[in-house]
């Protein structure tokens, strides 16, 4: 077995995008670690080579995952013309603190407890309750095609609760970091003293 050159582990960093500090945390190990095997300063153990070799894979596989592997469908959602009471109910049965609204497939907003809560603050909590969706809603979560890449999507998720997945026009499924973070799931965590 040839062991791969520090040139072939940067260059391998670079092309999955990511940083030395990102690559030392899934593989366990410190970023000055990192840097200075890729400089060639230091000879790695094998077993370190072994965990950096094994966070590419892991992150390879995460890019391979599209996001209709991942999408939970059918969208809980609610129309802009239901009442925020209604959007309340199905918030609590579902246990969502969010949700988009769509109409008639169509994103067109969201809604959400805390904006809710906001607004029950500044008003009589009667009149909220009878309010239509659209009166409050926010904005629309992202919307991305069902072909698109979990990392892509991951990246998406860090500035927004969900991202809806939409065919042909109309969404088809949503994705939430809970959603994302059940790939973790898939391999077992390896003990870092192993």
């Amino acid at each position: 077995m040839q062991l791969p050159t520090p040139e072939n582990l940067k260059k391998r960093r670079n092309e999955l995008r990511l940083t030395q500090s990102d690559l030392a945390k899934r593989a366990g190990v410190s970023q000055p670690l990192i840097a200075r095997i890729e400089s060639g300063d230091v000879d790695p153990r094998l077993s370190t080579v072994r965990k950096i070799l094994e966070a590419f894979e892991d992150v390879d596989k995460a890019q391979q995952i599209i996001i209709k592997d991942l999408m939970q469908s059918p969208v809980i959602h609610i129309s802009p013309e239901a009442s925020v009471e209604d959007a309340v109910n199905l918030m609590q049965e579902h246990g969502y603190s969010q949700i988009p609204v769509l109409d008639r497939g169509i994103p067109v907003g969201s809604i959400s407890e805390d904006l809710i809560v906001k607004l029950m603050a500044e008003t009589k909590k009667k009149s909220v309750s009878r309010m239509k969706v659209l009166e409050i809603m926010g904005e629309a979560f992202p919307t991305v095609a069902p072909s698109i890449s979990t990392s892509v999507v991951s990246h998406i998720l860090e500035a927004n609760p969900a991202v809806l997945v939409a065919e042909l026009g109309k969404v088809v499924g949503v994705v939430t970091k809970h959603d994302v973070m059940k790939l973790l799931h898939e391999r077992p965590v390896k003990d870092p003293e192993a």
